[in-house]
């Protein structure tokens, strides 16, 4: 199965080289480029992609809202947000808006071919480090005391936590001494009960909830 990107960045320099690497992939095909978030929604519309590489920062509504936009109309589109993380005071909110996961225009080309299979197929992104990094600096300062989620068990608790600190299925199932099958398990099932998009809205979730600190981890 090809997956269909859609690229929206207002640099054409930008959009050209994402869309050589992606063309290297014989899995994923750029259908589409929009220069504005207005230009985004629209093309996202008439192409119905499986993926939106979206930049924050663009003509017109910028790419939170269009990210707010592209969803609202259809759920089922993954969006990566395109960010220079020491830059960009929105990406927090656009994560909250609904995107999947976010990158670095520095990203190494095998890395964004991996990471835009990796949110196609309905994972999200989230580099342990910069997770911590992000969303700890972003989520509300005023988080109410670390509580349970009632709606989970004391163990999908446990695995939100640490979901939340940035830790992977794999580095999930060290700490807890059970297979990464078994944590992936507990991460699907938290998302289910919570209602939550994917594993990036369960990470916001976890600190919006004041389950984890900010700085924790």
């Amino acid at each position: 199965m090809t997956v269909k990107v859609l690229l929206a960045d207002d640099q054409a320099l930008v959009r050209a080289g994402f869309r050589s690497l992606l063309a290297r992939s014989r899995d994923l095909s750029v259908v589409g480029e929009a220069a504005s978030g207005t230009e985004a929604v629209a093309q996202a519309a008439r192409l119905g992609p499986d993926l939106v590489l979206m930049d924050i920062r663009m003509p017109g509504i910028d790419g939170i809202e269009a990210t707010r936009r592209i969803l609202a109309a259809r759920p089922e589109t993954k969006i990566v947000i395109l960010t220079t993380f020491d830059t960009d005071e929105h990406v927090f909110e656009a994560l909250a808006a609904g995107a999947s996961g976010f990158l670095t225009k520095e990203v190494e080309p095998a890395e964004l071919r991996r990471a835009v299979a990796v949110v196609a197929a309905g994972e999200a992104l989230l580099s342990p480090g910069v997770t911590r990094r992000v969303v700890a600096r972003f989520a509300g300062a005023a988080a109410p005391p670390s509580t349970p989620l009632e709606a989970l068990t004391a163990r999908e608790n446990e695995v939100v936590r640490l979901v939340a600190r940035g830790l992977s299925n794999d580095e999930i199932a060290r700490e807890l001494v059970i297979s990464p099958l078994t944590a992936k398990t507990h991460v699907t099932r938290a998302i289910a009960k919570l209602g939550v998009r994917d594993r990036v809205q369960l990470v916001i979730l976890a600190y919006e909830r004041g389950l984890v600190a900010r700085g924790e981890g």
